[in-house]
């Protein structure tokens, strides 16, 4: 346990059960201060109870450790901000945000309502913007922040019945992408998890069989170590499950250039069809700039100086 944590206050959201839990008990065990936050509702969002945040802050305390409940909803902007407000109130600053919190409501998309395609965007997707938005302002006058995003394989890659939950999950990828930009300055890492662990979300899904063997203390491993002083990388995506893991990356193929100034037309595309979605000389691009300047150098738009 020489990754440790001690005078690191951490926020947790949807603290109260599965991974959230694991995280706080985890995190609180290597010695850091837990803002401990859930609304204690069911995994489709419905009704709401403090008592699985409270439950989770007493087995941290009657461990030794520091720890606060925190009763505030993400998915809106004023009382996110609260969640913050809380870890400032009670231990002076927040250095980690683990946005996890997330619901489920499945259906079809020919038979998903537009209320249930907003909830699940509103507490996934602007519930991971605004405790970070939330958060950051205190991170950039520390110089220092380590931020958290989930993200899912039904968002990376899709997966029936998920259109609501999938486009949150790639638009926190986007997210991610842009604040490991603006947050190089000021020492603030940010990094996705894709995890896969036995929780409520998953119950309806996965075998009790693999339930067993797929417990949250792997995904903890991956988290905590990505939050610790140690982890320099911003930008990363992890995929994380079973003792399993694996970074993820957006890539582009090396792809096929037609003569400058020449019409393209859709005949030449359906020729170069196979070379243009080849993807044996794919790469990750740093940023959306590097991808652009690399776009117009083989248009020989620009040219290498």
């Amino acid at each position: 346990m020489n990754i440790r944590f001690e005078n690191k206050v951490v926020v947790i959201t949807g603290a109260g059960r599965g991974l959230g839990k694991c995280y706080a008990l985890e995190f609180a065990r290597r010695g850091a201060k837990v803002v401990v936050n859930d609304l204690g509702t069911s995994d489709k969002g419905d009704g709401a109870s403090g008592q699985s945040a409270l439950e989770v802050v007493k087995l941290i305390t009657n461990s030794g450790g520091e720890a606060v409940a925190d009763f505030n909803n993400v998915a809106d902007e004023e009382k996110a901000k609260n969640i913050i407000q809380t870890a400032v109130d009670n231990f002076g600053t927040v250095d980690i945000l683990i946005n996890n919190a997330g619901i489920i409501r499945d259906r079809s998309f020919g038979n998903m309502s537009k209320e249930d395609y907003d909830f699940v965007l509103k507490v996934h997707l602007y519930g991971t913007y605004f405790t970070t938005k939330a958060a950051f302002p205190v991170m950039k006058k520390n110089n220092h922040g380590r931020i958290i995003m989930t993200t899912s394989v039904a968002g990376l890659y899709g997966n029936f019945g998920q259109a609501n939950y999938g486009s949150a999950k790639l638009g926190i990828v986007g997210l991610m992408n842009v604040l490991k930009e603006e947050g190089k300055r000021y020492n603030i890492c940010i990094n996705t998890i894709a995890p896969i662990a036995d929780s409520r979300m998953g119950k309806d899904v996965l075998s009790p069989q693999i339930s067993t063997e797929i417990k949250p203390e792997y995904v903890a491993a991956a988290v905590l170590y990505l939050c610790s002083d140690r982890c320099r990388d911003s930008g990363e995506i992890i995929s994380a499950g079973g003792g399993y893991y694996s970074r993820v990356q957006i890539v582009e193929g090396e792809g096929f250039c037609f003569e400058r100034g020449k019409v393209v037309t859709p005949e030449m595309i359906e020729e170069k069809y196979d070379i243009i979605t080849d993807m044996s000389k794919s790469k990750q691009y740093e940023n959306a700039m590097e991808a652009v300047t690399t776009m117009l150098r083989k248009a020989k738009i620009i040219y290498e100086e």
